[in-house]
């Protein structure tokens, strides 16, 4: 199983400071963690310091199980490239090197992550004529397909309709769990993250205010000073834990 923690994170644009002194006790693989926080908390530009695209202080601390083998997917993906939804998984597995001759083992995992994610029947599809959320699906395929130890996805559900939605989420946890990888999902549906996430990250201002266990962190006093509302925890009828907004904080 891998491990994370952050020590003492920083990052920059030009003189502005975006993200300060991000600290994270160790966080385990196997399950989801979520990253949340307000429109421009500093959550993209977090990720893109974790995953080395941004220079700054401090340091990403992995075990050895993790080392080297971190995925970002950004929010936005271009998919104007006139490839095939097949292709351009082959492609993203292949730009870790090796050369350019797949192997048995590589065809597998192509198919594998395309039912995995339930877009097996688009694999002749071309890029530009998938729709909004088929494009945010191959976008995970193509993140996954070289199955890294540490994952970090921007908003991954938030093209799709609620139940592939759910079926993402479902198969990212599944992933999670067979590989002991560190997933971390940045998250705006704090309902989502309650059903989905085992650990949970509050940002605010480009600093962490919390992490721990989701339920622990996303108190109304913590959820308040993240968006400015009131809200309340309760259980749904099956026991699942479900916020509810009562309204802007006074």
């Amino acid at each position: 199983m891998v491990k994370l923690a952050l020590e003492g994170l920083g990052a920059r644009y030009g003189r502005r400071e975006i993200i300060a002194e991000a600290t994270t006790p160790w966080i385990a693989g196997g399950t989801l963690t979520a990253l949340v926080g307000a429109n421009a908390a500093g959550k993209s530009t977090l990720f893109r310091r974790m995953a080395g695209q941004l220079r700054g202080a401090g340091a990403v601390r992995l075990d050895e199980a993790g080392a080297g083998d971190i995925r970002y997917m950004p929010q936005d993906t271009a998919m104007t490239a006139a490839l095939t939804v097949y292709e351009s998984v082959i492609l993203a597995l292949k730009q870790g090197g090796g050369g350019w001759r797949l192997t048995a083992s590589e065809l597998a995992a192509v198919d594998e992550v395309l039912h995995r994610f339930g877009i097996a029947h688009l694999a002749e599809r071309q890029l530009p004529e998938l729709s909004g959320g088929q494009r945010q699906s191959v976008s995970i395929a193509q993140t996954l397909v070289s199955r890294p130890k540490v994952v970090l996805m921007d908003e991954p559900t938030s093209a799709l309709d609620l139940y592939r939605q759910f079926e993402i989420l479902e198969a990212l946890r599944r992933y999670a769990a067979e590989t002991g990888a560190v997933v971390v999902l940045a998250l705006h549906d704090l309902n989502q993250v309650m059903r989905a996430c085992t650990t949970t990250i509050a940002l605010a201002g480009g600093r962490i205010l919390a992490t721990g266990p989701t339920l622990e962190v996303l108190t109304p006093d913590l959820i308040r000073q993240l968006y400015g509302i009131d809200s309340r925890v309760e259980r749904c009828s099956r026991g699942c834990p479900m916020m509810i907004v009562d309204g802007p904080a006074a």
